[in-house]
């Protein structure tokens, strides 16, 4: 008989799971607890639960695990954690520090389909969606090490291409008996699937990131195919209508790359874009990678985008490169690991 990994239910789902088993529901909060705020990983250090009921668990359950196969950390405090799961894939997460808080930058896909030209992952192409528990237990596996206190869904993948598990996974880390991260502090990013963006408004309560990285239909779908399904127009619909609670705004990221998007035309059509929607500006300079033609913009360019939105009081922040040395961008570990393996065999 297979066994069932407990670590891909929510806690209503648990519940359930635990009443088919004839026990009380308020068990599956002990278990939940125990996973996610003792990082319990054996039914035997749950010893709330009898004995009877943990060797029972034992018999139909299990308690899935993620560590880091790889782990390199920057100079300035990053650190990049390649996690090989089950079947032999891998993934990675990238925990940023700050001054008041550190953030963790979780996958929710091994590969991506988006195809963005500027994004080293959508090279890998995509072989699956993660399950839940692989998704949650990037968040088990480097809390044991540091502590976190945001969480963005902007590594490996295109989140909401992997919508059931990544609303499943989102429930169990703003779960009072999960996790327990507060809603303000988890952000998922999009490249613009209008459909899941209103799904997931409709499912949960998160921060918003929509990668728009262009100003025209024409730059947009040159760079990122989804525009061409989804183009500009029914992308800044879709994000006037999803759900805020009060006092926040959607994160539009812009990839700056250098001729394409950086000019001060380009600024000036953001502005105009962006005018309806309660909304920040994350300006992130493009990073050179291999195999990508593309390249970082001048300096010059980036502060002459960054005050001309200033000046039209946008709130705008320009991402400092972080991680540079660790090659701390999605996929680059993966990639550099993957041709030392292949080179190995």
């Amino acid at each position: 008989m297979e066994k069932t990994d407990i670590k891909n239910f929510t806690l209503s789902e648990l519940e359930a799971y635990i009443a088919g088993k004839g026990k009380e529901r308020f068990r599956a909060k002990q278990i939940f607890k125990w996973l996610y705020q003792q990082d319990a990983v054996d039914f035997a250090e749950m010893t709330n639960l009898s004995k009877e009921f943990r060797q029972e668990l034992e018999k139909t359950s299990w308690i899935s695990n993620l560590e880091a196969e790889a782990v390199e950390a920057s100079a300035d405090g990053t650190k990049k954690y390649l996690f090989r799961l089950a079947d032999g894939n891998a993934v990675e997460s990238v925990l940023i520090p700050d001054e008041d808080r550190t953030t963790l930058c979780i996958s929710s896909q091994v590969g991506c389909a988006m195809g963005c030209e500027f994004c080293l992952t959508g090279t890998f192409k995509l072989t699956r969606n993660l399950t839940t528990a692989e998704i949650v237990n990037q968040v088990c596996a480097v809390k044991r090490q540091e502590p976190v206190r945001n969480i963005v869904f902007m590594g490996m993948g295109e989140p909401l291409a992997n919508l059931k598990n990544v609303i499943k996974a989102l429930k169990i880390l703003t779960d009072p008996d999960g996790f327990q991260f507060s809603t303000r502090k988890v952000t998922v990013s999009t490249s613009g699937l209008v459909p899941e963006m209103a799904e997931l408004g409709a499912s949960v309560t998160v921060n918003l990131a929509v990668s728009l990285n262009a100003t025209t239909d024409e730059v947009r779908d040159r760079i990122m195919p989804i525009n061409r399904r989804y183009p500009i127009k029914d992308l800044l619909a879709a994000c006037k209508a999803f759900p805020l609670p009060s006092r926040r705004w959607i994160t539009i990221e812009y990839v700056m790359i250098r001729g394409v998007n950086d000019s001060l035309d380009d600024a000036k059509r953001l502005v105009r874009l962006i005018s309806n929607i309660p909304s920040k500006v994350n300006l992130i300079p493009f990073n050179e990678h291999d195999g990508c033609a593309f390249q970082s913009p001048t300096q010059d360019s980036v502060d002459r985008f960054h005050k001309y939105l200033l000046d039209k009081h946008v709130t705008v922040i320009t991402r400092s490169s972080r991680g540079s040395d660790i090659s701390a961008a999605c996929g680059q570990l993966k990639g550099r690991l993957d041709k030392k393996n292949q080179a190995e065999v």
